[in-house]
C-alpha cells in the first residue's frame, strides 16, 4: 500500500497516467489527421479522435471526482511562486480536460457529423447543426488543444526539474510502482 502522506493513491496515479496517455495520443492523431486529404483513413482517424475525446471527457470527470473526494499527499517544500504556478497550471489543465473535448464535440455536432461512440452508441448533438457555428468552433478546438499541449509540456518540464535539479521527490509522488 503506497504511503498516502507522500504519494498519491493508486487510483489517482492510474487516472493520471491513463489520461496523460490518452491526451498525448489524441493530440498526435488530431494533428496528423488534420493534414490528410479526404480519404477513408482520414474519416477513420476522425472517428477514433472523437471516441478518444469522449473517453477523455469521462476520464476527466472520474479524475475530478476522485480528486474532490481524496486528499492529495502533503506538499513538497518549494518557493511560493512555484506553488502558485503549479496550482494555476493544474486548474487550467482541469478546465482544458473538459473544454477541449467539449469544443470538439460541439464542432462535430455543429458541422452535422454526429458522434457515434465506438461506432455503436450515438451520442446526442452537443449543439444544433449550424455551419457558421462550426466554422467558429473549429479554430477554438485547435487553440484549446495546443494550449493544453503547452501546459502539459510545462507540467512535464517542472516535474523533470524537481526530479533532477531540486531532487525533492516530487516526481515520485505520481510515479507508478512502489515508493
Amino acid at each position: 500500500m503506497p504511503d498516502t502522506s507522500t504519494r498519491y493513491t493508486l487510483p489517482a496515479i492510474a487516472l493520471h497516467w491513463l489520461l496523460a496517455l490518452a491526451l498525448i495520443v489524441s493530440f498526435c492523431v488530431g494533428v496528423y489527421m488534420s493534414s490528410l486529404p479526404i480519404s477513408p483513413q482520414r474519416l477513420k482517424l476522425y472517428n477514433w479522435h472523437k471516441w478518444a475525446g469522449i473517453c477523455i471527457l469521462a476520464l476527466s470527470a472520474l479524475r475530478l471526482l476522485w480528486r474532490a473526494t481524496h486528499r492529495p499527499p502533503e506538499d513538497v517544500p518549494m518557493p511560493a511562486w512555484q506553488r502558485r504556478a503549479a496550482h494555476a497550471t493544474h486548474v487550467l489543465l482541469y478546465v482544458l480536460f473538459f473544454a477541449v473535448p467539449l469544443a470538439g464535440w460541439a464542432y462535430s455536432s455543429a458541422a452535422g457529423f454526429p458522434v457515434v461512440l465506438f461506432g455503436v452508441l450515438p451520442l446526442p448533438d452537443f449543439v444544433s447543426p449550424d455551419k457558421e457555428l462550426a466554422e467558429a468552433i473549429k479554430p477554438l478546438h485547435g487553440i484549446l488543444a495546443f494550449t493544453m499541449a503547452a501546459l502539459v509540456l510545462a507540467h512535464v518540464g517542472a516535474a523533470i526539474k524537481h526530479h533532477f535539479i531540486d531532487r525533492d521527490g516530487l516526481l515520485n509522488r505520481m510515479r507508478p510502482g512502489r515508493a
